[in-house]
């Protein structure tokens, strides 16, 4: 398919979508699933052109003088030496301009295909995706509180992301499975992503070989030949900041860029501790410690998938704690989209972060400060979108369907100023003239169904109404939205002979060691 074929499908998907979720709507059901964002707003600038160039000047002024540390990784080394570095131990330093030459190879577009077609998404360009809360190790809900997620859990939380009409993702790591041991619990993972959702997901990185498990099941779900030549997982590769990628984390680039398969090469900040306190300072490590990631990449395998992202945040200088939604780590993320459409890759960052320990005000303003800049910025890829809490230690049920109402908005936000002759109103306002009103128009009646944004979790009544209906907090009735949603939920068809050489390759594959859960 062309892009052209694919822009008028999507063009038709969205007409029809709005058609049918209207109709949903007056029956009583869900809005349908919305396509990933095309932004038509202008991106957020922080720096000028002479900003730009220092910063970058700087950048590789750490990589030329400075280095980056590949440890635990002869080959990455030996890699690097051939291409010209300068390699003393497991320091590796780059000639001016090495790594932005690598790069040429890789695409500022990609596609990762879904398992159902109609939710294939576009990384790059104009394109926006949102995509769930990555790693918490404890869930929360009002019922039951804090405590270690399980698979319950996570299969709960991939149904959750399939029934959001605003999550274009079905992400990876959305809590961790402590009830199944650490060395098996990715194939009930993935599993999960692909048996419960036909959305696109991420692999594990956890370790090679569990890279290299992720890579065999989409090889099962999709053929060994389209995932030879198509992109259909896209994987989380942190940085150990400051300036060091680790063993484990190259083994699982090495991976998936090798097989063709998307990485998110992300130093990972909190700035003061893992990078300077300026935004400057923040950026130039962020910049040079992508290049030599994502040129990695291109080592691997020329034209390999690779994003620019970055997950920055600020600390408490009195606590050492994280903080979200402060001013500078938007500034950070501003910057960084700059740097990525510089380098002519798509970006990664930002979500719906916070510190709070519940969903409450303190969650709603931080993640507000952090989704909208992501937005701003022109983010490719949005990981976090929702259900991020306690500093990314808590999956919140309740603040997944906070979130995704937020995200819900940011979609129709992205939309910018409609200006066609239904946008212009010119008849209703010829219609209606002065003194009178616009309630009975026929514009009005044409277009009120889904003019305005209708938020799924606010509650907009009268006192008295709110009042007498139980006066439910925003955080009660997210809980019973999130319930309403799983029990409407229906799995999406998945081929029977696919599930059971799923299923047997995981058996064979936990058969074969031992558990471990460390």
């Amino acid at each position: 398919m062309t892009m052209t074929e694919a822009g008028t499908g999507e063009r038709r998907r969205r007409s029809a979508g709005g058609a049918d979720a209207r109709r949903a709507r007056r029956q009583g059901g869900r809005a349908l699933k919305l396509p990933f964002i095309r932004r038509t707003l202008a991106e957020q600038l922080v720096l000028d052109e002479e900003g730009l160039a220092l910063i970058e000047a700087n950048a590789e002024r750490v990589l030329q003088e400075i280095g980056i540390e590949f440890r635990e990784d002869a080959e990455a080394l030996e890699m690097w030496r051939q291409a010209g570095a300068d390699v003393s131990g497991e320091r590796v330093r780059f000639p001016a301009g090495l790594c932005r030459e690598l790069l040429k190879t890789a695409p500022a577009s990609f596609v990762q295909h879904a398992r159902n077609p109609e939710r294939s998404v576009e990384i790059g360009g104009k394109a926006t995706v949102f995509a769930p809360v990555y790693g918490p190790p404890f869930v929360r809900d009002l019922d039951h509180g804090r405590r270690y997620g399980t698979i319950e859990d996570f299969r709960n939380l991939v149904k959750l992301a399939y029934q959001a009409p605003a999550l274009h993702h079905s992400g990876g790591t959305v809590c961790e499975p402590v009830d199944i041991p650490v060395n098996k619990r990715h194939l009930d993972m993935v599993y999960a992503h692909i048996r419960y959702s036909d959305q696109p997901f991420m692999g594990s990185v956890t370790a090679p070989e569990r890279a290299a498990d992720s890579v065999t099941m989409a090889r099962l779900l999709f053929g060994e030949e389209f995932v030879e030549e198509n992109c259909v997982l896209i994987n989380l590769i942190n940085v150990n900041s400051p300036m060091v990628f680790d063993g484990t984390m190259l083994g699982a680039l090495k991976t998936y860029a090798r097989a063709g398969q998307a990485s998110i090469v992300t130093p990972f900040i909190l700035a003061g501790a893992m990078s300077p306190v300026t935004i400057a300072g923040t950026l130039t490590q962020i910049l040079a410690e992508v290049l030599a990631g994502a040129a990695f990449t291109q080592l691997c395998r020329p034209g390999a998938p690779v994003v620019m992202g970055t997950f920055a945040s600020s600390i408490s200088m009195q606590s050492g704690a994280p903080t979200f939604g402060t001013p500078e780590p938007a500034l950070v993320l501003y910057g960084a989209a700059q740097f990525a459409r510089r380098l002519g890759i798509p970006f990664r960052s930002g979500g719906s972060l916070c510190a709070s320990k519940v969903a409450d005000a303190q969650a709603a303003y931080e993640s507000a400060q952090t989704l909208i800049p992501s937005v701003m910025a022109g983010t490719n890829f949005v990981l976090h979108g929702a259900g991020w809490l306690e500093a990314g230690l808590v999956s919140s049920y309740e603040k997944f369907v906070m979130d995704c109402d937020q995200l819900a908005m940011m979609q129709r936000f992205s939309q910018g100023i409609d200006l066609s002759e239904n946008g212009q109103a010119m008849d209703a306002i010829a219609e209606v003239g002065p003194g009178s009103h616009y309630l009975g128009c026929a514009h009005t009646q044409a277009n009120f169904e889904d003019v305005f944004y209708r938020s799924t979790i606010a509650d907009n009544n009268s006192f008295e109404q709110w009042f007498a209906e139980g006066a439910h907090t925003a955080e009660e009735r997210a809980n019973a939205l999130w319930k309403k949603w799983l029990a409407e939920y229906e799995a999406p068809p998945l081929d029977e002979a696919i599930d059971e050489a799923l299923k047997a390759f995981i058996d064979k594959t936990k058969a074969s060691m031992p558990d471990a859960f460390s």
